[in-house]
């Protein structure tokens, strides 16, 4: 039985929560966090838990300090910001498209984003921060070319899906003849890119994410009420006083903007915006887009692949992209079955 709380502020304003998802959110925070602590604790000088917190809030020696404000901690904090921008992301493409394999890795704005960071890569040997540029700018066209071809008096569920497919296999096309183009050592450079890691992130890549995520994160908050009646149909919630075409096109360039920034921060990390909004509903067993539980399983998930990759194999032995990749091909498996014995697919 679900447990639902209507809060009322002296102004008049209702607000219904649902006390179930508010102790999931409180959870996956939780798991995150402790995540991160051990993640920043691990490496070839191992620290602990204790010291860690220590550091964090000044107490630690100047050893310390070094590795763990300017090592690990932006590391850290990217592989936060990026799960929870994919997580986000996710959970809107699959809200807009009505379909759990509506995410950005099934759409082609991954590979977009791939596309970009690989022209600049092979065609103008670009630097890194050109890269991720690039990257920006092939997810952000690529959203917009989706957008345009999905168009049909409105953008519905299944067509945005199927232009999704189609635009991906092209930019996928795209990208390996980049490749072939490629010399030995754009090659190389381009295949780590695009496996997706963390290895080397510092604050540059922590404060643009940040910034995005300040301002598109509480946007698409205040957005999720239309977003959950569009739901229902397009003539019920335009019934209901929704502007369905201008919150659908608002809130698919917030997630096609957080895709094209985790991206460029990352790489192509794969499966966390399938996934995570998938485990969110599980968990939370709500109806509707749950924007703010997937927005944290997405961080939580991705801290978790990146400190099981270093257990495992050792630090920046195996991209977190590869460890995400295995993990979300066996959850996409069940997700197919699960979904066909149900008579969905």
């Amino acid at each position: 039985m679900r447990t639902n709380r209507a809060l009322r502020t002296p102004g008049g304003l209702s607000v219904r929560l649902d006390v179930r998802a508010v102790v999931v959110v409180a959870l996956i925070l939780l798991a995150a966090l402790t995540a991160s602590v051990v993640l920043i604790g691990t490496g070839d000088y191992p620290i602990s838990a204790g010291d860690v917190l220590k550091t964090l809030f000044g107490d630690g020696n100047a050893g310390q300090e070094f590795i763990v404000n300017e090592l690990r901690l932006p590391r850290v904090l990217v592989g936060l910001l990026v799960g929870a921008s994919l997580g986000l992301g996710g959970a809107l493409f699959q809200a807009i498209s009505r379909n759990p394999l509506g995410s950005p890795d099934v759409l082609g704005l991954s590979q977009g984003a791939t596309a970009g960071a690989l022209t600049m890569i092979v065609l103008f040997s670009g630097s890194a921060g050109q890269v991720t540029t690039g990257a920006l700018v092939g997810g952000l066209v690529t959203g917009f070319a989706i957008y345009l071809l999905a168009w049909r008096r409105g953008v519905h569920g299944y067509r945005l899906v199927l232009v999704g497919i189609g635009v991906s296999a092209i930019v996928t096309a795209v990208n390996g003849y980049l490749l072939t183009r490629s010399t030995l050592t754009e090659a190389s450079q381009a295949v780590v890119w695009m496996t997706g890691s963390l290895s080397g992130r510092d604050w540059t890549q922590v404060w643009p994410l940040l910034w995005l995520c300040a301002v598109l994160v509480p946007l698409v908050l205040v957005n999720g009420r239309g977003l959950r009646m569009m739901e229902m149909g397009d003539d019920v919630s335009n019934a209901l006083g929704v502007r369905v075409e201008r919150v659908r096109l608002l809130l698919l360039v917030a997630a096609v903007l957080l895709t094209a920034a985790a991206t460029a921060a990352a790489g192509p990390v794969s499966f966390v915006a399938l996934t995570a909004p998938q485990l969110a509903r599980r968990l939370t067993r709500s109806p509707g887009p749950n924007l703010l539980p997937s927005l944290c399983m997405g961080a939580t998930l991705l801290v978790t692949a990146d400190w099981t990759s270093q257990k495992v194999f050792g630090a920046d032995q195996l991209p977190v992209g590869v460890v995400t990749g295995v993990l979300g091909g066996v959850y996409l498996l069940w997700l197919l079955v699960t979904e066909r014995r149900a008579g969905r697919i």
